[in-house]
């Protein structure tokens, strides 16, 4: 059947009381990382737009985002605006869309600052790379009550993980968005390589991005702004050699081999002079800007630049290829994607857990179709239910060759993004600057990040970090 994926632009019970943190602490955590210009694992164009305050009520439900409603009424928010919509339209307790341009949600600290004043939104947006923040900061409302079991059993293995704590479910999962490279047939055929060339280890890739790099033209890109996306794409490359910041006993692990290999490939494609310091466009999760335009060569990026490069750049011709391993390594990706989730504290906690459940972890036809849109038509991700992947099927959207490639080549390597806290992510997030950027050496980056992060766990006392 005819696929229908879109020429359209892709826009990451309550704890023990012992760890709910102050207001004071919740915002000093949220702006410090927050200060570190986080990304997210989903990178979208929703524009820029007034952002209105204020929070909901017993009989009305905030939901904060960043898709829509968007300023341009692009495909992504329109499949929100529908979404209330619907909702609205059957039940009492109604559902407000705020929408957040990504600057603001992602980069800036509103969404830290609103919880820290008491103001929080009754729904909102998290990626996995946040969730310890909130749940051992007493936000997370749980879900569990809510979903039927027939529904638990329907979302794929390990995409519930990291969003649940003592087997209870706090986040739902829209989409799971992996990692690869692509690359620019066009600068390949220039110097006379073929897709039969492209790399499949680091010092291929570094030789390689050596070959492509030209005056007006770096050879290979990732991602240098600090935060939770360039964290977020920087993990494969540690986990390919088995590295971790924090083991399997809950120790700090960042001190290893593994570790500095990874740094020293992102300092040493800086230092060599073949990837870039700072990106086009909204940065290193954004193709049209960079490889479309001819900036880089081969860019890793997510399976969101199919959608994106279709709609931008329509008559640009990509290839894709897995991450490359270092020598010994294994073909590993990242899994990342947003969940919905709701305030504990919010204005009506059970109708906001109501509505989730509704809208994303339903066996009804409407959710499975709501999933099935969400993911093949108006963005491009691989999703999280069986019946949502059967539904999808069933209509194409796998018979696309680059959907196929991510998800007979890629997905199978993929791990979920794991959940630190905001000091672990931070002092991750400093290793990998000051290699990259700070011309540090690999080993002393990661022994100062490693002393910050055994010294944080001897006294972390939250949920269990995944």
């Amino acid at each position: 059947m005819k696929s229908e994926l879109p020429d359209v632009d892709p826009s990451p019970g309550r704890p023990p009381a012992s760890r709910s943190l102050d207001r004071r602490r919740f915002l000093q955590i949220g702006a410090g990382v927050a200060a570190l210009g986080a990304a997210a694992p989903l990178l979208s164009s929703c524009g820029v737009g007034a952002a209105s305050s204020g929070g909901g009520s017993a009989k009305e439900l905030s939901f904060w985002n960043f898709y829509g409603p968007a300023p341009d009424s692009n495909p992504q928010s329109q499949w929100f605006v529908k979404l209330a919509d619907d909702w609205n339209k059957t039940h009492d307790v109604k559902v407000k869309l705020r929408y957040i341009p990504n600057a603001d949600y992602i980069s800036g600290n509103t969404l830290q600052t609103a919880f820290a004043s008491g103001s929080g939104p009754d729904i909102f947006l998290l990626s996995p790379g946040d969730f310890l923040r909130y749940y051992n900061g007493g936000v997370l409302q749980d879900l569990t009550g809510k979903i039927g079991a027939d529904a638990v059993a329907d979302f794929l293995p390990g995409t519930l993980d990291t969003r649940k704590v003592d087997n209870k479910i706090f986040a739902v999962p829209m989409e799971s968005e992996p990692l690869a490279m692509y690359y620019s047939k066009a600068a390949f055929k220039e110097i006379g390589l073929t897709d039969a060339d492209v790399p499949k280890t680091w010092d291929e890739l570094l030789s390689v991005a050596k070959k492509l790099t030209t005056s007006k033209r770096f050879g290979v890109s990732f991602e240098t702004t600090p935060g939770f996306y360039q964290n977020f794409t920087w993990y494969p490359f540690m986990w390919q050699g088995n590295g971790a910041p924090v083991g399997p006993d809950g120790k700090g692990a960042f001190d290893s081999q593994p570790v500095k290999n990874a740094l020293k490939l992102w300092g040493d494609s800086i230092g060599s002079g073949v990837a870039p310091k700072k990106f086009l466009g909204t940065g290193g999760g954004d193709a049209p800007a960079n490889l479309g335009s001819g900036y880089v060569a081969m860019q890793q990026t997510g399976i969101w630049s199919i959608a994106d490069l279709k709609q931008k750049t329509p008559d640009f011709e990509y290839g894709l290829f897995p991450l490359p391993v270092p020598a010994g390594g294994k073909p590993t990706s990242v899994m990342g994607g947003w969940a919905f989730c709701a305030n504990a504290k919010g204005g009506n906690p059970s109708a906001a857990a109501e509505f989730i459940a509704w809208a994303l972890a339903s066996t009804d036809a409407d959710s499975v179709e709501r999933g099935r849109t969400w993911n093949t038509v108006v963005k491009t991700n691989i999703p999280v239910r069986k019946s949502v992947t059967t539904a999808a099927d069933a209509k194409g959207a796998f018979t696309d060759p680059n959907m196929k490639f991510f998800v007979d080549k890629v997905a199978p390597t993929g791990r979920g993004e794991p959940r630190y806290p905001p000091e672990v992510i931070k002092a991750i997030s400093d290793a990998i600057q000051a290699t990259q950027l700070g011309g540090q050496s690999a080993a002393s980056a990661a022994g100062t990040a490693a002393a910050t992060i055994n010294t944080y766990l001897s006294s972390y006392n939250g949920a269990p970090i995944l």
